[in-house]
């Protein structure tokens, strides 16, 4: 009797740096993959703090947890929104973007949290003038490292997961800008150390991120429910605001006061052309329409929001006014002298009851 063979399982490419973990030889070179590289020993007041800079190596991290990031974005794929999906029955285009939201609004929320951890226990909040004190930012406390290096990892798996998904044709141009957008300004944030100021952006523009695919994921449950809406938009526009004062507090007075203010990539101070007038003024002028391009675009989304909402509650009331004033079905004959005559002239005989 001949048996059938069994598939085999290859391991996961994670599973093979754990198992390497193990042994002494292999060690090594898997803590390339799994810890961040280039600890520095910093002498302090209380002694000794230990901090990161970045280097070629952190590319074997960021690649580790890009395969960790393709595992858990299938476990969230699979686990939760497949099962939604399956109860809701939405349309092709609907299904896509359901599922674009769900990812989204796991990762912003756990960013959100992670990232206000690190702003609060690293004392950027409290203290603003850390921002860009002591410029340039050159040694990274570990958390500080781990996380730019994971924000790297996730967005870099978003191109592979274009193929995984199968996102229509439609949606990919958008979709790589906005995931070249996000490499673009956490890796500058990264390589020109500006970490502090990257954190904080980063957790405006993922709070207000969060709002808007939870409203989503809301509405495709409940289309007559848009109330997440609204908040969205508030927050939206708080966070823009924020967002422009921080640069502007950062790039128009806080790096020009720095002390070293040569350009020296050794020692990762890549902004003397900032410290000139005209230098700040070109700069801030870029922010300034980017931040008004970016509300251009969320204030023409409200505009055909707004636009739908009254077209639909406008159509409604036509249809309820129309339906109060439908003209009642003519009774067969015609009325003479207030009785009523059949089409043969003769009234119609009126039905006798029967007594109880």
């Amino acid at each position: 009797m001949a048996f059938r063979r069994r598939a085999k399982s290859h391991p996961l490419f994670s599973q093979d740096v754990l198992i390497a973990l193990m042994f002494e030889v292999t060690a090594k070179t898997a803590f390339l993959f799994i810890l961040p590289q280039y600890n520095v020993s910093v002498p302090t007041a209380d002694g000794e703090l230990v901090q990161y800079h970045y280097g070629l190596k952190d590319l074997v991290t960021i690649l580790f947890y890009i395969f960790i990031a393709i595992i858990l974005h299938a476990v969230v794929q699979e686990y939760a929104l497949d099962k939604i999906n399956r109860r809701l029955h939405l349309s092709k285009v609907k299904h896509s973007k359901f599922n674009e939201s769900g990812q989204l609004v796991a990762f912003h929320l756990t960013s959100v949290i992670w990232c206000l951890y690190v702003v609060v226990t690293e004392g950027y909040i409290s203290n603003p003038r850390s921002l860009w004190e002591n410029y340039p930012h050159v040694y990274l406390p570990y958390q500080v490292k781990f996380f730019y290096l994971c924000q790297l990892a996730y967005w870099l798996h978003a191109l592979p997961e274009l193929y995984f998904q199968k996102v229509r044709k439609e949606e990919i141009p958008r979709q790589l800008r906005c995931i070249a957008l996000y490499l673009l300004h956490i890796a500058g944030a990264y390589l020109l150390n500006l970490t502090r100021l990257g954190l904080i952006l980063l957790l405006l523009q993922y709070l207000a991120e969060f709002f808007f695919h939870m409203a989503r994921l809301v509405y495709f449950t409940d289309e007559n429910n848009e109330k997440l809406f609204n908040v969205w938009a508030v927050v939206f526009v708080v966070t823009r605001l924020f967002t422009l004062t921080l640069y502007i507090l950062v790039i128009g007075f806080g790096l020009p006061r720095v002390e070293s203010q040569a350009l020296d990539p050794e020692r990762g101070n890549f902004f003397t052309c900032l410290f000139s007038a005209p230098g700040r003024m070109s700069v801030l002028l870029l922010v300034c329409l980017f931040q008004a391009s970016v509300m251009w675009r969320f204030i023409h989304f409200q505009l055909r929001r707004w636009r739908e909402y009254w077209n639909e509650q406008s159509s409604r009331k036509r249809a309820a006014a129309a339906a109060l004033h439908v003209p009642l079905l003519p009774s067969p004959g015609y009325h003479e002298n207030g009785v009523v005559k059949a089409e043969n002239g003769t009234s119609p005989r009126t039905k006798k009851l029967k007594s109880p």
